[in-house]
Order: C-alpha cells, then sequence, then structure tokens
C-alpha cells in the first residue's frame, strides 16, 4: 500500500468526520446519517492502514477520531442526583432483600459458629500455650486490644478501616462464583474473632471486648455478611441456574451484586467511623453500644422496609435493561 496516496485519497473523509463529531449542538438528521456512514468507512479504512501498512502515529488518530465519533453518536451516560436517589431507594435495597435468605442464613452460621469455637477455646484453656506466650497473651488482652482503637488519629482510622473492610466485601462479592474462597475468609475471620474473644473472656475481659467490638461490629460484620451471602448467591447461580441459561443467571446476580457493593461501600463508611469516633470515646459502654445497635438497627430497618418496597414495584436490584444489554435468543 502506498500509505500517502491513501491518506491523500480519504483525508476529505477524515476532516469531515472530524467536523461533524467535534461540532457543537445537534446535529440534522442529515448529518447524523452522514455521522455514521463516514464511521464505518473511517473505520474499514483503519483496519486497511493496521493490515497493510500499520504507521502509528496515523493509527492513533484515527483511532482517537472514531473514538470521538461513536461517543457522539450514541452519548455518554451521565450521573444525576435523581440517579443516587433511585439507587439508594430502589436497586441496591431490592438487592439487599432479594438476597436476604442469603445473606441473612450467612449471618447466622457464622455467629453460631464463633459462639462455639469461642466456647471451646475457654472450656480447653491449653490452646493459649498452643499459640502464644504468656508474655504474648498478656500483651494482647491487657494492652493490645484496647489500644488498637486509639493509636491512630480519628480521621486516618476512620479511613484505614473503612478501605480494609471494603477489600474484605469486595473479595467476597469478586471470589462469590467460585465459592470455597469465600467460605475461606470466613472462616478466618470466625477464628479471628472467637480466639480473641476466648482470650479476653478468660482473663476476665470480657466486658471490655464487647465493649469494643460491638459498637461498631454489629453494622461492619453485617456488611461482611451481606458481602459473602451475595457472592455464594452467584455461585449458586452458577451451580443451579433454574429455567435461565447458566451466564445468563451467573451475569444477573453479578450484576446484582455490583449494586450491594457500591452501597456496602457506604455502610462500611459509617461503621468506620463509627469505629474511629465511638469506639474509643469516653462514653459510658452502654450508650456507645446502643449507637452502634442504632446504627444495625437502621441498616436492618432499611432493608426490610425500603427493600421490600422496592421488590414489590418489580425491582430486582439488577441494572436497567439498557445497561444489562441484549441477551441472545435461545433456541427451544
Amino acid at each position: 500500500m502506498d500509505l500517502d496516496a491513501y491518506v491523500l485519497a480519504h483525508q476529505h473523509e477524515w476532516a469531515r468526520l472530524h467536523e461533524l463529531s467535534s461540532r457543537r449542538g445537534r446535529l440534522s438528521g442529515a448529518e447524523a446519517d452522514e455521522l455514521l456512514d463516514l464511521y464505518q468507512r473511517v473505520a474499514t479504512h483503519l483496519s486497511e492502514i493496521r493490515s497493510r501498512s500499520p504507521e502509528p502515529t496515523l493509527v492513533a488518530h484515527l483511532s482517537s477520531m472514531l473514538a470521538t465519533a461513536r461517543l457522539r453518536s450514541v452519548g455518554t451516560r451521565t450521573v444525576s442526583l435523581n440517579d443516587i436517589v433511585r439507587f439508594f431507594t430502589d436497586t441496591f435495597p431490592a438487592a439487599l432483600y432479594r438476597n436476604r435468605r442469603w445473606w441473612v442464613t450467612t449471618m447466622a452460621v457464622n455467629v453460631v459458629a464463633a459462639w462455639v469455637i469461642g466456647w471451646w477455646f475457654v472450656a480447653n484453656p491449653g490452646f493459649e500455650s498452643a499459640l502464644l506466650d504468656p508474655s504474648e497473651v498478656d500483651q494482647l488482652v491487657n494492652s493490645d486490644f484496647a489500644s488498637y482503637y486509639s493509636e491512630y488519629a480519628a480521621g486516618s482510622f476512620a479511613l484505614k478501616v473503612w478501605t480494609n473492610n471494603a477489600w474484605v466485601a469486595a473479595l467476597c462479592i469478586a471470589l462469590g462464583v467460585l465459592g470455597v474462597p469465600v467460605i475461606l475468609l470466613l472462616l478466618n475471620n470466625i477464628l479471628n474473632v472467637a480466639l480473641i474473644g476466648a482470650l479476653m473472656w478468660s482473663h476476665d475481659r470480657a466486658g471490655l471486648f464487647f465493649g469494643l467490638i460491638l459498637p461498631h461490629g454489629m453494622l461492619e460484620l453485617t456488611a461482611v455478611f451481606v458481602a459473602a451471602g451475595v457472592g455464594l448467591r452467584i455461585f449458586w447461580a452458577w451451580i443451579e441456574p433454574g429455567p435461565r441459561r447458566r451466564l445468563d443467571a451467573v451475569a444477573q446476580e453479578g450484576r446484582t451484586a455490583m449494586s450491594v457493593a457500591l452501597g456496602l461501600a457506604v455502610v462500611l463508611l459509617v461503621s468506620g467511623v463509627i469505629e474511629a469516633f465511638v469506639t474509643p470515646s469516653p462514653l459510658p459502654t452502654w450508650a456507645r453500644i446502643a449507637i452502634g445497635f442504632l446504627a444495625w438497627g437502621a441498616f436492618m430497618a432499611y432493608v426490610f422496609t425500603v427493600g421490600r418496597w422496592a421488590v414489590r414495584r418489580g425491582s430486582t436490584g439488577d441494572v436497567s435493561a439498557r445497561d444489562a444489554g441484549d441477551l441472545a435468543p435461545v433456541v427451544g
């Protein structure tokens, strides 16, 4: 291919495409048709240049021009205040309510398992010497556990806690399709809580343990259980898709899980603020726990009222049909 001759032959089309795609205001019907026609022709030109004489600068120029033309022809999505309101009054609560059996069951199993494992640790005090030295136990029980909540500035601690918990929740959702990694993450979380709780209980520090972990832990752990339950729901959609095609089932549950992940980021931000500002505060223990319980109760009420209403209106927690895309036809 003589690249110079090719450019000379088609540069007027490229210039016209650039003019139309860069023009402000609406295009007329004829101009819109011309834009689409030029887009197809220039895409063909780019394909020929790439296959016969791939000059990097020209390829980059035409690729950029086509991207601009495509945005001009199909438009862009913008997030408005109405979209945000609709997400928190419809999409997110509907996704939580529709998956409630999965995460409520996950929460119940984990809480029971943590109590059983913790009780076994308390009933078998020999586990301490097998895991930690006496000096390490003393340091944890009498210093480290309580100081953890106050050793950093509250603002930076809230950010640290938020990002860490959001990461754990994201892992539960992202790895949900595999199933087993979610269970391992939950097991690791249960063992940590049960071990520390048993140590504090065995050394008469149970009041300190629950006084520090409950204010933020009720909401924080519930958010993690929600993420894990939704992740396992994706796994089950892969195992048992029902009347849907397997890929369609996983795709729908995956999109719903992304809605849950976005909403949980806000929930975990609230729990992070409580952990940073309420948990280590000089407020009486009952007051700190009451604040945590109110936050947890507000979340549960949100799920079982706003979420139920959203589902009754027909919301599934999935994205809109426009954003979900088309489904391939299924041969009956």
